[in-house]
């Protein structure tokens, strides 16, 4: 099982919270903290991560032991990304719809990437070719997401396109849900304090308690399920 902590833009575009924001998605148990980048650059945006905040989120998440990653926008974004070295990347669906062509450049690079196909209306997968080093994500890009808005969830992830599940559901039960299907990684928004109106992710976010229990049933699923096999 892999789990995300999708912080995103939760910091605010304050940045000081990312020591907070890192720290507390490693004690609840996310194996990867997760960002974006290249959403909005404008001088008075909230998300105006430069190459010096990407160092920061490095340094610190190599100080906390858990892995960072970046969903990568644009291709500016992909650039900036590139001189880090990541694990891995995540590219958001709203790419795979508008940027294909950025897309197949990153899964050049030969890095894992978990792609979410929320917004993808075509035919068939994307990559088709690059299945090996692609993993998709299941997701419905409603932004909070009724949990009875979700009538396609796959009912065996084994037996489906996807690895995992991106979540923008209230709570975590849709979560647990793809798990008990088979979804072996998670993506959940992360949040500190989800009545934050600064920008609308925060409602759809778990809280530190809410994913601490979000992984330790899911990892306990994730058993009975591998026993079972």
């Amino acid at each position: 099982m892999i789990f995300i902590a999708e912080i995103g833009m939760n910091h605010n575009g304050n940045f000081g919270l990312l020591h907070e924001l890192i720290r507390r998605a490693k004690e609840a148990g996310a194996d990867i903290a997760k960002f974006q980048l290249g959403w909005r650059w404008g001088e008075d945006e909230i998300n105006r991560i430069t190459p010096e905040v990407i160092q920061n989120i490095v340094r610190i998440s190599d100080y906390y032991g858990i892995e960072p990653m970046f969903s990568l926008i644009a291709r500016e974004a992909f650039e900036m990304a590139k001189p880090f070295n990541f694990n891995r990347y995540k590219i958001a669906s709203r790419t795979v719809k508008d940027h294909l062509d950025l897309v197949r450049d990153i899964v050049a690079e030969g890095k894992e990437t978990f792609i979410s196909l929320g917004m993808w209306e075509g035919t068939g997968l994307p990559l088709e070719a690059d299945a090996g080093r692609v993993r998709y994500l299941f997701c419905k890009s409603l932004y909070p997401t009724a949990p009875w808005e979700i009538t396609d969830l796959p009912k065996d992830f084994d037996a489906s396109p996807y690895d995992g599940y991106s979540d923008h559901t209230v709570g975590i039960e849709t979560a647990l849900l793809a798990i008990a299907r088979g979804a072996q990684v998670i993506e959940k928004h992360f949040t500190l304090d989800k009545s934050d109106t600064t920008i609308r992710d925060h409602a759809l976010s778990a809280t530190p308690d809410e994913f601490a229990q979000l992984v330790s049933l899911g990892r306990g699923i994730r058993r009975c399920l591998d026993v079972g096999q």
